[in-house]
């Protein structure tokens, strides 16, 4: 017979399973977590801004089932392996022997008490001396001293590891803001983008479309001001194009000086909206040289704008972005392509 937390999992499932394949959503064990908290409807916080994504995306890209996974569920970090099984597997040995030994102590301690108590009852029914009372006592005293000793180094081992744990913790995390975005401009990186795209175009590639941003003259501003202007004005870059992304677009690093947005659920002509609002927002920028005190305000950058097609795979899609983009330089620069 099923028990009770049997059948609400069975129940979950089977809410959870038809919404992943509606949505397109791989059976990974992240994803499974996911979804299966988001049917029973324990963390509002989660189906709103998992409601939000698949409103945006018709789908969960994977970056996002990470993101959301991390925040409302667990750690879920790719890094060092090796490193952190090692941290683990010490922590595991440290507690697993400090029970053992606690246990052992416990079962040390109550055949002492058994044999105690066993004094005791003689003490009630033969009669024993005030001398061989005070022994039985002083016993009990010593046994029960010595089992606290050992309950107290448990409690420290616990204590040490939790804060291990929680260094761990903080590493994963650490990890993951690593490897998922770019240490400069903050922005999404590559790896993030190559994993996006790869997931929305195996999901639901409808209407995606993909803009590659290139600031003009970059080298430029390195040669003539130095690369902390030049990292000044990336850092600027990249927060003027966050700043104009919505309805689900997302900003990623694609190198260098170049910058990728994935624009989902849209149309060419949309897209390349936003590349000129975009192309149009960075002419106002102003970046202030500290070292002169001088404002650089030439600051640039060409779009090339592409729609997904049937045809299209990960490298084509991409090589057609940069091909506009490549169009865009050589008709003079600040410009969007296609027309």
């Amino acid at each position: 017979m099923a028990t009770p937390l049997l059948k609400e999992s069975a129940s979950k499932l089977k809410k959870a399973i038809p919404l992943m394949l509606k949505h397109q959503i791989p059976t990974t064990p992240t994803n499974y977590a996911l979804w299966y908290t988001y049917v029973g409807e324990k963390s509002p916080m989660l189906n709103q801004h998992l409601d939000k994504v698949i409103a945006q995306y018709n789908t969960c890209p994977p970056s996002q089932s990470e993101c959301l996974y991390q925040e409302f569920l667990s750690d879920p970090m790719e890094l060092d392996i090796i490193d952190m099984q090692l941290n683990l597997d010490a922590m595991v040995t440290e507690l697993s022997q400090s029970i053992k030994d606690t246990n052992l102590d416990a079962g040390q301690f109550q055949s002492k008490i058994n044999q105690n108590h066993s004094k005791l009852n003689k003490i009630e029914n033969e009669g024993f001396t005030i001398e061989e009372v005070l022994t039985v006592v002083k016993s009990l005293v010593r046994d029960s001293n010595e089992i606290k000793l050992s309950a107290q180094h448990f409690s420290e081992q616990l204590a040490k590891a939790q804060s291990e744990i929680d260094a761990l913790k903080a590493q994963l995390k650490k990890s993951e803001h690593e490897i998922r975005f770019d240490a400069l401009t903050g922005s999404l990186n590559r790896r993030a983008f190559n994993k996006d795209l790869k997931g929305i175009l195996e999901q639901y590639p409808q209407g995606l479309c993909l803009i590659i941003a290139d600031i003009d003259h970059f080298k430029v501003f390195n040669d003539t001001y130095g690369h902390q202007l030049g990292d000044q004005v990336l850092k600027a870059v990249s927060r003027r194009l966050d700043e104009s992304c919505q309805n689900g677009t997302k900003l990623y690093r694609f190198g260098g000086e170049e910058f990728a947005l994935i624009v989902p659920n849209s149309q060419l002509r949309r897209a390349r909206q936003l590349a000129e609002s975009m192309r149009r927002s960075l002419e106002k920028l102003v970046v202030k040289d500290k070292r002169k005190g001088d404002n650089i305000n030439n600051i640039n950058a060409s779009f090339g704008v592409a729609e997904f097609s049937q045809q299209d795979t990960i490298n084509t899609l991409i090589e057609r972005a940069d091909k506009q983009l490549y169009q865009a330089k050589r008709l003079g620069r600040n410009r969007v392509m296609p027309i």
